[in-house]
């Protein structure tokens, strides 16, 4: 975005209190560790910091504008300025509601309990075949991260894919309404995030609010076996386009597993179909993968381009990443887990080939917020790994119940871990690597592989 410091004013309702009105800005950023030449710094508070204290370094280093709650005093270079606002955090958010708007651009909306980064990515994908899109980076996300990514949406882009998240009811409607999609995808309905929101009825509820929100001409991507979409269907004033395994209006037929991914035919009624490589293991990825599909055809992209858009696409870190260290396949699922996602990369391994003698090896750490479901939901996870036939160990505080329900060893700590995994595992195992974010399970796999890494 460009602005100057006046216009910022006008949009915010904030009040220069130093410098020049005329001082422009072309980006906006947060972390000072970070600072960007003629930048809008936009100084956050949280429990434990006041980015006010940090806001005339930022001038400093480069920005053009600062926002401030209140300005601690210092020296402002000439041709900068410093605005106050009530609340920064309200500031951002209300500048990138403005910034939308300004935006004639197609947006998409991204969320669910499982998959969105992936389907995000393999949108990206798609959409890039023929537009100039801005996708929203790392877990930018949130309340914070989102409005980031629509301020760095620039006059240059031509499409916007901007995932969202949530821990807690009432958290998507603020982010619908800054983001203001035309198009949504509501990747499934699990069981994250249950422990603050109780049950997956209320999950449904609050991920709904992105079906709530789209225009009458808009549309709606799901899974076409997702159990909620008559409940979504209900709420939405635009046409529902289910997708899926041999199933919905784009769907994916004729799935051949292989080590390092999947092949199938992309399905699309009325149109020629066309052979997709996804160059990544799992059926669960498969229905992302088409997720991101159903949203090109929508969007003009012609099914060959699209399964060009697929078969090269870049997942995030920590999304099934495939690693090859000494004839040992590594597969880096750590980002984050929640039952469904460790059912589905149970699922994911069970079904890879390997040759008669090797093993299939899952190394799993904590799932996290599932409150008064956590005993159970980690019992299930060891038991569903033993039945599958996988080699499993556990790994870190908060991981005991899958060893024991899965008759497997659990490790206190990533040393001992590591220290197994490379004395019981050989060329032509393949290894999958899973637990919550705050179990850090990566941690395992840098340690056990290094050079891998």
């Amino acid at each position: 975005m460009k602005a100057t410091a006046q216009e910022i004013c006008q949009i915010l309702d904030a009040k220069l209190i130093a410098g020049s009105a005329d001082a422009l800005v072309t980006s906006v950023f947060t972390d000072t560790r970070k600072p960007e030449e003629n930048g809008l710094f936009i100084s956050l508070k949280g429990e434990n910091f006041n980015a006010d204290n940090f806001a005339e370094g930022a001038l400093k280093d480069g920005a053009s504008v600062a926002i401030v709650h209140e300005w601690l005093g210092g020296d402002i270079p000439a041709g900068k300025a410093v605005l106050e606002v009530e609340d920064t955090l309200f500031a951002l958010q209300r500048l990138a509601h403005w910034w939308r708007s300004q935006l004639g651009i197609p947006v998409v909306c991204i969320t669910g309990s499982n998959g969105k980064t992936s389907t995000k990515d393999f949108a990206k994908a798609v959409l890039s075949e023929v537009f100039n899109v801005n996708a929203t980076k790392g877990n930018y996300n949130n309340h914070i991260g989102l409005p980031l990514t629509v301020l760095s949406t620039t006059e240059e882009h031509t499409a916007a894919i901007y995932e969202i998240g949530m821990n807690h009811s009432g958290e998507l409607s603020p982010l619908c309404e800054i983001a203001r999609p035309q198009f949504g995808i509501i990747t499934n309905i699990g069981s994250a995030h249950i422990e603050f929101l109780g049950t997956r009825e209320a999950i449904a509820e609050e991920k709904g609010t992105l079906a709530r929100y789209l225009p009458e001409d808009g549309m709606l991507f799901t899974p076409a076996h997702c159990d909620f979409n008559e409940y979504f269907r209900a709420r939405t004033r635009a046409k529902m386009i289910p997708v899926g395994n041999g199933v919905g209006m784009v769907r994916a037929e004729n799935t051949r597993p292989q080590e390092n991914g999947t092949h199938f035919d992309l399905v699309i009624e009325g149109e020629k179909n066309v052979k997709v490589f996804l160059p990544v293991p799992g059926k669960h990825m498969v229905t992302n993968a088409l997720l991101a599909a159903a949203l090109g055809w929508k969007l003009g992209i012609s099914p060959q381009a699209i399964a060009n858009g697929l078969s090269n696409v870049n997942l995030t870190s920590g999304r099934l990443r495939s690693i090859k260290w000494e004839g040992i396949t590594l597969l880096d699922d750590t980002y984050n887990a929640n039952p469904e996602s460790m059912q589905a990369a149970i699922d994911t391994l069970a079904d890879m080939q390997i040759k008669e003698g090797n093993q299939r090896i899952i190394v799993l750490g904590k799932m996290g917020e599932l409150g008064i479901h956590s005993k159970d939901a980690h019992a299930k996870i060891g038991k569903a790994a033993a039945e599958r036939g996988l080699k499993l160990i556990t790994v870190g505080e908060g991981a005991e119940g899958i060893a024991l329900a899965g008759n497997a060893p659990h490790f206190a700590d990533i040393h001992t871990a590591a220290d197994w995994l490379l004395s019981n595992s050989r060329s032509g195992d393949i290894i999958l690597f899973k637990g919550s974010r705050t179990a850090a399970i990566e941690k395992v796999l840098q340690t056990a592989f290094p050079t891998a890494c």
